[in-house]
């Protein structure tokens, strides 16, 4: 409609939207914020389980008494990837025999070394293995013949020597199936704290 030089134009109401309230604003920016928030910590937490740590649960007794079943441990996935595997780490590894399945064990011989355990007690190249770790009751009598570590595997025991099914069984572990190192129980309560 045209409107004369000098004067204000008129304004249809039916037309023209109102300004939009400012709590109206202030609720929507705090609902994406929000939202952005929530995002960025399922991110990260993600992130977190995927490629550096995981809760897992110990299931069985074969690393007892450090161990426990039922036991919650965290695993550091990521910390192989910078550092070497040593003797003495506690990892979670797939069952050689059945990918499928993880098994958690101590490492007792690393690439070079030789093992023997003879009547439950462990031999590194040629010298008795001291192993505060495993409770005097839990040892067992089984023997296992002299291996060499081949490059790139590793010796496995549990602490418990008599419940495990460890490399007096099924062999070395390859590298390539060991995808994390324990480092953290936190359930139950009264076991918080590292895993030694």
């Amino acid at each position: 409609m045209p409107v004369a030089e000098g004067t204000e134009p008129v304004r249809d109401p039916a037309i023209e939207k109102p300004p939009q309230d400012d709590g109206m604003r202030i609720l929507t920016s705090r609902t994406r914020d929000l939202f952005f928030s929530v995002a960025l910590a399922l991110f990260i937490i993600l992130f977190v389980i995927l490629f550096v740590g995981q809760p897992v649960k110990v299931e069985g007794g074969s690393m007892e008494p450090g161990l426990e079943d039922q036991e919650r441990i965290l695993i550091n996935k990521l910390v192989y990837r910078f550092e070497t595997i040593e003797r003495g780490d506690v990892i979670v590894f797939r069952y050689p025999r059945d990918l499928r399945k993880s098994f958690i064990k101590r490492v007792i011989g690393i690439p070079g070394d030789r093992v023997r355990v003879a009547k439950g007690h462990v031999y590194l190249n040629g010298q008795p293995l001291p192993e505060p770790y495993v409770s005097e009751d839990y040892f067992d009598s089984r023997s296992d013949e002299e291996r060499l570590v081949r490059p790139d595997t590793f010796y496995v025991l549990g602490d418990h020597r008599s419940m495990s099914n460890d490399s007096r069984e099924f062999g070395l572990v390859p590298r390539a199936n060991v995808y994390g190192k324990a480092v953290f129980g936190y359930w139950p309560m009264e076991k918080l704290g590292t895993v030694r």
